[in-house]
């Protein structure tokens, strides 16, 4: 039994109308146990909103229903959403137990979710608080990778209480962990604490939850190294070793005695006090 009923045939024809003009008011509200507006048609249903929304779908579920629901039968699409001035499909979660705010799931095989971007738009864009993305799984890539930062580094239980400060020469203990450097030409040296001026990890490797502190170390790429020049100036060039001065740099001098003690090459020269100077690293 229908409580409004419609029919009509013509063309531009419209079988069931609804328009309110007073403030905060609804053109066509439907309510029911299963659905709350169900249409078929060319346009099943059309909603036209001058200030907000042109349709709103509220559910009250709480076993898995949906504010809206499209479904196509015959190939087509069961949701579109355009927007010529802002987003064509909006999707928010307000759950504090996992929701999502667009949830895409394809359950034969083919792609959850798809973006497509053209010209210097991305196809698909992320943001985070904690991450950007996750991925349980493989990722395959057919173009390339760009990372806009610049060392590759890896996580390294470090042998203090507090965290070392980025830049700073580390050098392995007898436990295995890393500490920072206080020796000359020391063959124990690991790497450098990512992060220090303007260079950031560009990935990070073993990145996991652990009891001890881990601070990302950079072993390949560019990273800013606290360089101590009093034991000789530095040039652009100079391969660096560790120094006496606790996690600082110094110019190789000796070069019988770098062999497995060199960090990299300095990228800049430094020829007095100490600086954080930028190093290409080349643990060697």
């Amino acid at each position: 039994m229908a409580a409004v009923n419609g029919s009509v045939n013509g063309p531009n024809s419209v079988a069931v109308t609804g328009t309110a003009t007073g403030k905060d008011s609804l053109g066509v509200l439907g309510k029911g146990e299963l659905w709350g507006v169900r249409a078929q048609g060319a346009i099943g249903l059309r909603g036209e909103g001058e200030t907000w929304h042109g349709v709103e779908g509220i559910s009250q579920s709480t076993t898995g229903g949906f504010g809206v629901f499209g479904t196509n039968t015959a190939g087509g699409t069961g949701v579109v959403g355009i927007s010529s001035g802002w987003i064509g499909v909006y999707g928010e979660s307000q759950s504090g137990s996992g929701g999502s705010g667009v949830w895409g799931e394809h359950k034969s095989g083919g792609n959850g979710v798809v973006g497509i971007g053209h010209g210097n738009g991305a196809g698909l864009y992320a943001k985070g608080g904690r991450v950007a993305g996750y991925f349980e799984g493989d990722v395959e890539v057919t173009g390339d990778i760009r990372l806009l930062n610049a060392d590759c580094a890896e996580d390294f239980d470090v042998g203090t209480s507090v965290p070392v400060e980025p830049g700073t020469v580390m050098v392995l203990n007898v436990d295995g962990a890393l500490v920072p450097s206080d020796g000359a030409y020391d063959r124990r040296v690991a790497g450098i604490v990512s992060g220090a001026g303007a260079y950031k990890p560009g990935l990070v490797l073993d990145k996991r939850s652990s009891e001890r502190l881990r601070q990302p170390i950079a072993l390949m790429g560019k990273a800013f190294c606290k360089v101590d020049a009093s034991h000789g100036a530095v040039a652009a060039g100079d391969l660096l070793t560790t120094s006496p001065t606790p996690g600082h740099a110094m110019r190789v001098s000796d070069p019988a005695r770098a062999f497995g003690a060199v960090i990299g090459k300095a990228l800049r020269g430094l020829p007095d006090g100490c600086e954080l100077v930028p190093v290409l690293i080349a643990l060697h």
